[in-house]
């Protein structure tokens, strides 16, 4: 096992009825900016009863953070923060929503004269933020309970991402019926988010950590039973629940803990996202099963592993147990609702020269466990997706 430094401050409030608790977690004399989307709030009766729990504080609304949050949406937010005396910040929705309040509780401080390099420092420039919580509805990034953020610069064509010790959410209030409500596609989108980012911290290498290969492995277990069921029951409160926790506990650094963490499917998926607005779940479906085969060499103990724990494929030879397990989890992703080809999204060769120019131009040229991913192993993933 890798040496590690583990620090997670977040204060999770699960289950049903928890939003009356945000009287309890947010200061009483707070100036609150309450974040959100779309405003699918206000007609799910999510927004009332925030605005109940948050009693006589003084509150102002920032409505239309997008999917995939825009920096310029989310700097007239900065501009509010900075003019109206906010002191605390609350995002209500999903990943996209906490991941934009990430950035603004960074920007409003920034001592720089350009927040963008915040993204383009990965954080490393931040020194301080405003205190933040979330209220979750849509369960897949796990942004509720980690330090990260990725953020869309519309103007440049540009997805970036960013973490910061000063960016986890002081409380994240996690409500599985306030998910009941979910459109399908998001439903099938959490699930895939939340199983690939797994993948990114387990399909490695081996470096002896079993504690950590465990955990992992029964998250993506979990997810393989309770995603359909989400699809079938979607008002079933114990499928919620585990669905949920398992998006959370995907992604808040428990099983990056002494492990090495590829991410390099991510970093395509992204410029995908940029390029042609694909949903984040969606790029991921697309890349990884083709990343998998590419680098089935370099992956080979951990594949095998993977397909006898996860899969439990354990007859004939390594390749034929290796490939079952990649066509088993680009299965679970169609299964999902989620397609897992270019020409699924009306994308053919033509269109990977310029995401290959988008890596080149984002220094993206080196990615993986080992920083081996080429530009021309990202071709070879991207050809293979088609």
């Amino acid at each position: 096992m890798l040496n590690f430094d583990f620090y997670n401050p977040t204060h999770i409030l699960f289950g049903q009825g928890r939003i009356a608790d945000l009287n309890k977690v947010i200061p009483a004399e707070a100036h609150v900016m309450l974040l959100y989307g779309g405003g699918s709030i206000k007609q799910n009766g999510v927004f009332d009863e925030v605005v109940s729990a948050l009693g006589t504080r003084k509150f102002t609304e920032f409505t239309g953070i997008e999917p995939n949050p825009s920096y310029e949406t989310l700097m007239k937010a900065v501009e509010v923060v900075k003019q109206g005396g906010i002191d605390f910040l609350l995002a209500v929705g999903g990943g996209s929503v906490i991941d934009g309040t990430k950035f603004i509780a960074a920007a409003a401080l920034f001592e720089g004269d350009d927040p963008w390099a915040i993204l383009e420092k990965r954080g490393n420039n931040i020194t301080q933020a405003l205190p933040f919580g979330s209220v979750l509805t849509l369960p897949a990034t796990g942004s509720e309970m980690n330090s990260g953020s990725v953020v869309t610069r519309k103007s440049m064509k540009a997805k970036m991402a960013f973490s910061s010790r000063y960016c986890y959410p002081k409380f994240s209030v996690l409500d599985p019926t306030k998910t009941y409500s979910l459109p399908v596609r998001q439903v099938g989108n959490g699930a895939v988010d939340a199983f690939v980012h797994v993948m990114e911290q387990y399909m490695t290498y081996p470096v002896n950590s079993p504690v950590q290969d465990r955990f992992a492995e029964g998250l993506l277990l979990t997810l393989i039973e309770e995603g359909p069921k989400a699809l079938a029951e979607p008002e079933n409160y114990d499928v919620r629940a585990n669905l949920m926790w398992c998006a959370t506990m995907a992604l808040n650094g428990l099983i990056a803990t002494g492990v090495p963490q590829d991410w390099a499917t991510h970093m395509i998926g992204h410029e995908l996202t940029a390029l042609h607005g694909i949903d984040h779940a969606q790029t991921l479906a697309i890349i990884l099963p083709s990343m998998l085969r590419v680098r089935k060499e370099a992956k080979r103990a951990k594949l095998l592993q993977y397909a006898d724990r996860v899969w439990n494929l354990r007859d004939g030879d390594e390749d034929t147990r290796i490939d079952a397990a990649i066509t088993r989890t680009q299965d679970f992703f169609e299964q999902m609702g989620v397609k897992t080809r270019l020409s699924d999204y009306a994308l053919d060769a033509s269109h990977i020269s310029p995401i290959l120019s988008a890596l080149e131009t984002h220094r993206m040229v080196a990615l993986g466990e080992k920083r081996d991913v080429t530009l021309s192993i990202s071709q070879q993933v991207l050809e293979m997706s088609l």
